[in-house]
């Protein structure tokens, strides 16, 4: 399963796609099931596990679950070197590069390679910028550094396109969980207009409409985790028609 290549012939194609974030940290294993069968439903076109703070090796258990109840891609969204597992299709290799900690630059990913160049996850480097919400994320807490600045637009489009430069193959935009403003349309916009790689826009997202706005300002892959958790109803909004 080609995941990037697929992304990129999906966006040929003018397709926007949707990824469902479960965090196992705020799901019981138990609750998978009937969760996923929600997903399937939807509009949904991609699944991705993780967390800011995950606790060490269940994600194994937590995957293998998943993949027993759905054929979406799955796609490790890692907090930390523990959440990497084999059941996974991919793994988003992420670099936050809106923060100045090294840890989270460079070490984490070094600690990394020893798993990932044994196992058969399709590694997709990627540029996460953090920008502020209104209030303290789980993000900001962990990697000890501060996000951009969501008035400064000039600068959050110019650190995503430094992350295209550097090689990375998608930016991801995050608000962080249970944000209290999403990334605005100006933003999106701005960076879309300078980018060349595909753009993933994540937090705070809680509505169709917000979800549409999103997608109309440019963001090829929109992430919604915390809407799902909370409203149930909110699977009804997006099934597949």
């Amino acid at each position: 399963m080609d995941i990037y290549n697929n992304i990129l012939t999906a966006l040929s194609n003018k397709e926007k796609l949707l990824a469902v974030l479960i965090d196992p940290d705020k799901m019981e294993l138990t609750s998978l099931s009937g969760f996923i069968k929600n997903v399937n439903k939807t509009i949904a076109t991609h699944i991705f596990v993780g967390g800011s703070i995950v606790e060490d090796y269940i994600m194994d258990d937590f995957v293998a679950e998943i993949k027993k109840h759905t054929t979406l891609p799955i796609i490790i969204f890692p907090g930390d070197v523990s959440q990497i597992t084999n059941q996974a299709n991919a793994i988003l290799f992420l670099s936050l590069i809106s923060g100045r900690n090294p840890e989270y630059l460079i070490d984490k990913q070094i600690q990394a390679v020893s798993k990932l160049k044994d196992s058969n996850l399709e590694v997709i480097p990627t540029g996460y910028i953090l920008i502020e919400n209104g209030k303290e994320t789980s993000v900001q807490r962990v990697s000890k550094t501060k996000p951009l600045d969501r008035n400064n637009v000039q600068l959050i489009a110019d650190t995503a396109k430094a992350g295209e430069y550097l090689g990375k193959k998608l930016i991801y935009l995050e608000a962080g969980s249970g944000a209290k403003h999403a990334i605005s349309s100006e933003i999106i916009l701005k960076v879309k207009q300078n980018l060349n790689v595909p753009l993933i826009v994540g937090g705070g997202i809680r509505t169709k409409e917000q979800l549409e706005a999103a997608f109309n300002s440019g963001a090829d892959l929109v992430v919604i985790g915390t809407a799902f958790e909370d409203d149930a109803n909110f699977f009804k909004q997006l099934i597949k028609t």
